[in-house]
């Protein structure tokens, strides 16, 4: 037999660590050449590690959520190589893997960057020592003289030698109060004696009925693509100094277009009111370059950028992502549809590629159907602005009509919000930007002109 250390490859790109989002094996399986070991994820991608021999698992690399230093044994395998006889794979294995990894992690994309910035290694977790078995969760021991709820039939026959009335003992029952238990300063136990008792009396053996129906306490371990939204979401709001600006639009004549617009779209996709939105956004940049911008502050450069490429932030079952949809500036309101229904089930589906989801300049989150009245959402650094639609709402508003007197009719309002970083955007500048946007959508026929 001979101990074989399967240390996670040297992935490059500058990736020190990775974390251990899944196991696929424990101490004491058996595996083959290939076979699947964890899931290990960096700031790029989540990538399956394979075996690169056959044998027994004897050690692991701490538990799910852990950080793993590049060069650390992830798992020791106990082989069926002679003792100090490494396996004849072992070289050709390590290089191949590292190479397949390396592959997986978008390294041949050098100029690819993360959704957003992650923290320094300093602020991250150590990785925890090797575990020689599996780490057991503890199952929590009742505590005691905790009280047991009394079953209705016991109660009801003991309840057979107090006084009560109908009523009072037929509630007792359905509480699964023994009377017998329940003081009372007169001879017969009352209503107001129940409600004492409910309020007082559990250390007599009593039980409120609806105690079990409370969920037990669950800790979830916040790790994988949890833990990176959290880490960047915490980096953003330690290093950006946000601030945001909402305002009200009437976007009545633009409900309208996109109706007619969707009524006479043949095989094309139906158009939401995002689309609309991007071109809005594609024909306000120009005049207000400081919105489409990067801030690198550790070197103290901004950069503006020419080209729109527009973060879009989606929810999918494995948390918060940001697929970009590129060179918006160049599409019609058509070939956005289509992009961001693409994109969208891209990263829901787990299927979005690394380039697909970094290197955007700005980004746009909306709630969809969820709506809301305004939101302040947290800027995806390093970008300088985010902007977040909310629902659109039908209420009365005031208006001047053909003969300049005063009327009212109804319309269709929806709130835009925008959160900047004030070290590079000025409230004035936010606010321009809007009534920009504000222009195009009020007066939607301005979308498709030149």
């Amino acid at each position: 037999m001979a101990r074989f250390e399967f240390k996670l490859p040297d992935i490059g790109e500058g990736i020190s660590e990775a974390e251990i989002v899944a196991w696929h094996v424990k101490v004491g399986d058996r595996v083959e050449e290939d076979q699947g070991l964890a899931d290990m994820m960096t700031d790029k991608a989540t990538v399956e590690m394979e075996s690169p021999v056959s044998g027994t698992v004897i050690e692991l690399a701490g538990e799910v959520g852990d950080q793993v230093s590049i060069g650390s044994p992830l798992v020791v395998i106990e082989t069926d190589a002679a003792e100090g006889e490494a396996p004849a794979s072992d070289a050709a294995a390590r290089a191949e893997l590292a190479q397949d990894v390396a592959e997986q992690m978008g390294a041949e994309n050098p100029g690819a960057e993360g959704v957003a910035e992650t923290p320094a290694p300093a602020e991250r977790h150590s990785p925890a020592p090797f575990v020689s078995s599996e780490v057991e969760k503890p199952v929590p021991a009742p505590q005691p003289g905790a009280p047991a709820a009394v079953p209705a039939q016991a109660a009801t026959h003991a309840a057979a030698h107090a006084l009560a009335s109908p009523a009072v003992r037929a509630r007792a029952t359905d509480l699964g109060i023994d009377l017998t238990q329940v003081k009372t300063e007169g001879d017969r136990v009352r209503h107001a004696d129940l409600d004492a008792f409910l309020r007082y009396g559990s250390g007599q053996g009593y039980q409120a009925p609806h105690a079990n129906n409370a969920r037990a306490d669950e800790p979830i371990k916040v790790i994988g693509m949890r833990r990176k939204i959290a880490e960047n979401m915490a980096a953003s709001k330690r290093a950006i100094p946000h601030f945001t600006y909402v305002d009200e639009i009437d976007v009545t004549a633009l409900e309208e277009m996109r109706a007619d617009l969707n009524d006479n779209r043949g095989g094309r996709p139906k158009l939401t009111m995002l689309p609309l939105l991007i071109v809005a956004i594609c024909k306000t940049i120009p005049d207000f370059p400081m919105i489409n911008a990067r801030y690198d502050d550790e070197a103290g450069v901004v950069t503006r950028h020419g080209q729109i490429h527009l973060g879009m932030a989606t929810q999918t079952p494995a948390g918060l992502m940001v697929p970009v949809i590129r060179d918006a500036q160049d599409r019609n309101v058509w070939q956005l549809a289509t992009e961001i229904g693409r994109l969208a089930e891209a990263a829901r589906t787990g299927k979005a590629k690394v380039e697909e989801l970094s290197g955007s300049t700005l980004t746009i989150t909306s709630l969809g159907p969820l709506g809301g009245i305004a939101t302040t959402p947290v800027i995806n650094r390093p970008e300088v602005a985010i902007i977040g639609p909310n629902k659109i709402v039908e209420r009365p508003v005031f208006a001047k009509n053909s003969h300049g007197g005063d009327e009212i009719r109804r319309a269709k309002l929806m709130n835009l919000s925008i959160s900047c970083d004030h070290r590079v955007v000025d409230g004035w500048d936010a606010a321009s930007f809007v009534q920009g946007l504000k222009k195009y959508l009020e007066t939607p026929v301005l979308l498709f002109a030149n």
